[in-house]
């Protein structure tokens, strides 16, 4: 697993964002190496002196945030990933029974640093936004993806929101030319209310969403509907299909994800996890009634060898390089390269029972 909290020390008295290079930084939001051993390396910048617990050929391009007082600097955006998601919230207004990032009460609010993050950014990049809810800091949330797309053509952003805060004030907004470069992904989990709102534990979710969908739609977002497969949203996959082609067929993509064991879906984990490649009937029907409409659809975080042979070009090797894991039987696997493998805290039994392919 790749460390992205890291212990840090540094002479300075409050947070901040600088990028690690080789050699005499070129400007003030850059720290140069100074030296490095196993295990350690020594950065100055215009913030002084900043050891931290990973040697430098590790961290070379990264942009971390540094908190002298926590002693620690996060990689908030690694230059040799394609994988960088800012987590800018940890509130969120929904309870999902299967949620990764629990929520919590309280905010820290950091969207200036996120903002000289997105800012020392690699060329080209797409920087992930989560949660809890981002759209619950709309305003702060807003302006800075404004702000940094209006500084770097280059960039684009990929927002994980829960669709319920989208408003008509925000049509107009959303239609600006450089929202072009914003995907938002927002969840579906059922085709009717009830379902829906049991699953993500809010009364009256599901009608909202249908609002906020409206709302994007009118303003030509680019959405990417997701649906994680659990034996929730199993029985129902047809049926929801069904809505998907029918009543959202302007969406980018849907994406249909494995179950992530961790968060909530931990201690849920026998009662929501489904037996692939079992119980694929419902699956493949989902994806071949999707593509019979033209709307593209996605297999995300399942092994391809969890997955029959026709569906296979679907399956995106989707997992995070810094929470991928494989299995012993799949090092002479010859799809391991296209393969999305396993979550770090997957159980050992079912990352090591695979059949390589």
């Amino acid at each position: 697993m790749i460390p992205l909290a890291l212990p840090a020390v540094s002479d300075a008295t409050k947070p901040f964002v600088t990028r690690l290079c080789e050699g005499r930084p070129p400007h003030a939001r850059e720290s140069g190496r100074v030296k490095s051993a196993s295990g350690w390396s020594l950065w100055c910048g215009a913030q002084g002196l900043l050891e931290i617990g990973l040697d430098a050929e590790s961290l070379v391009g990264d942009v971390v945030l540094v908190d002298p007082i926590a002693g620690r600097a996060d990689r908030l955006i690694r230059a040799r990933s394609g994988h960088n998601t800012l987590l800018v919230t940890e509130q969120c207004d929904q309870l999902c029974t299967m949620c990764s990032q629990p929520p919590k009460k309280t905010h820290v609010d950091r969207f200036d640093l996120l903002l000289e993050a997105c800012r020392l950014a690699p060329e080209g990049h797409t920087i992930g936004i989560s949660g809890g809810e981002p759209m619950l800091h709309s305003v702060r949330l807003l302006s800075m993806i404004e702000q940094v797309l209006e500084e770097r053509s280059d960039l684009s952003f990929h927002v994980l929101t829960n669709g319920q805060h989208f408003e008509d004030e925000h049509r107009a907004r959303l239609r600006q030319p450089l929202y072009r470069r914003v995907v938002w992904g927002i969840p579906l989990y059922a085709p009717e209310a009830t379902l829906h709102d049991e699953i993500v534990g809010k009364r009256g979710a599901f009608a909202r969403l249908t609002e906020s969908f409206a709302h994007l739609f009118l303003a030509g977002a680019r959405v990417e509907l997701r649906t994680v497969l659990t034996a929730q949203t199993l029985p129902v996959l047809a049926e929801l299909s069904r809505l998907v082609v029918l009543d959202l067929p302007h969406i980018e993509q849907w994406s249909l994800m494995g179950l992530e064991n961790i968060g909530f879906a931990r201690s849920r984990w026998n009662e929501l996890q489904i037996d692939l490649p079992e119980d694929f009937g419902p699956i493949g029907l989902a994806l071949d009634r999707a593509r019979l409409h033209g709307v593209p659809a996605r297999l995300f975080n399942i092994p391809l060898c969890k997955v029959p042979p026709a569906f296979r070009n679907l399956a995106v090797a989707s997992i995070s390089d810094w929470k991928q894991r494989f299995g012993s039987r799949c090092r002479g696997c010859s799809a391991r390269h296209d393969c999305a493998g396993f979550f770090e805290w997957h159980p050992d039994e079912l990352v090591e029972g695979v059949t390589p392919l």
